[in-house]
């Protein structure tokens, strides 16, 4: 029971929440021990939020989820551990999160608050509204990285947000995408929504971002703002570890038929996993050493 209680929590998820940390890294606060500090508070935060979230998300959808291939092992829907159970321990986490989140500021309280909020309509109701579903998705990874400004205290830049928003909304359309191929003629009675896609509508859509993302990073890394601000040029030189990301997610999209869970996938396809290394090991030279 105790191994399922942890799987109902989706740590592997978790990693979605280093996103808190851009604002560390990229106010070039890493040698602040006190930022340092309330940055991993806030990860923990948004860690017992989301896993909080997933709990909530599983019981509402415990119906549907039996009737995907993958979802129906999950811990609620086969059974194994039984809603109230579930309600209960995702109301302590939620507890926890708050108390913790209003310790560290008023604003931060706010944004914490406001995810969960964003996180809860999703569920009941917004991913049954076609593109909201996903555009919902993708600005609950823009609040994990405004919150890990508002933590440190520091301005929120607007790049953060355009790129934040830009790759998940790529990371999103990918994993409809992948439900839609993958459940073909079962898509409907697993997500009504997934009636409103198809596989070309959706390809439209990625293209779409995929180029936005790749520009408006090239334009952040070339921007007079940032090569003032970072006292550097360098910063495009990350530019090939990015372009090498998006086309070799894509390469798995089509060609590999995976997405379906993009963040066990980007932990599980080693050339990826290597790219995202060798971009955070060459930013963090650039801004700290160079």
């Amino acid at each position: 029971m105790y191994k399922d209680l942890v799987d109902s929590l989706r740590p592997q998820q978790w990693v979605k929440n280093l996103l808190v940390f851009a604002a560390l890294v990229f106010a070039k606060e890493l040698g602040n021990l006190q930022a340092v500090g309330e940055a991993l508070l806030a990860f923990l935060c948004f860690c017992f939020l989301s896993s909080a979230a997933y709990l909530i998300n599983d019981v509402i959808d415990v119906d549907s989820d039996r009737q995907h291939p993958i979802k129906s092992q999950r811990p609620i829907s086969s059974g194994r551990i039984s809603k109230s159970v579930a309600l209960s321990l995702a109301f302590l986490l939620l507890v926890i999160a708050l108390l913790v989140s209003f310790w560290l500021s008023f604003k931060f309280a706010l944004c914490a608050l406001s995810f969960l909020f964003l996180t809860t309509l999703y569920s009941v109701s917004l991913k049954q509204v076609v593109i909201l579903d996903v555009m919902t998705v993708s600005a609950g990874f823009v609040l994990r990285a405004v919150a890990g400004a508002l933590a440190i205290e520091v301005e929120i830049s607007s790049w953060l947000l355009v790129c934040t928003t830009l790759l998940a909304l790529f990371l999103s359309l990918g994993k409809r995408r992948h439900e839609l191929v993958l459940l073909e003629g079962e898509a409907t009675s697993h997500r009504k929504i997934l009636t409103e896609y198809s596989p070309y509508f959706l390809d439209q859509m990625i293209a779409v971002v995929t180029a936005s993302t790749v520009v408006a990073y090239c334009f952040y890394t070339l921007s007079p703002e940032i090569e003032e601000k970072f006292q550097t040029k360098f910063l495009s030189l990350t530019i090939p570890f990015v372009l090498y990301g998006v086309f070799r997610y894509l390469y798995l999209i089509h060609q590999r038929e995976a997405g379906g869970n993009p963040i066990q996938m980007l932990l599980a396809d080693k050339p990826i996993l290597v790219n995202i290394i060798l971009w955070i090991l060459t930013v963090l030279a650039i801004l700290y050493i160079a």
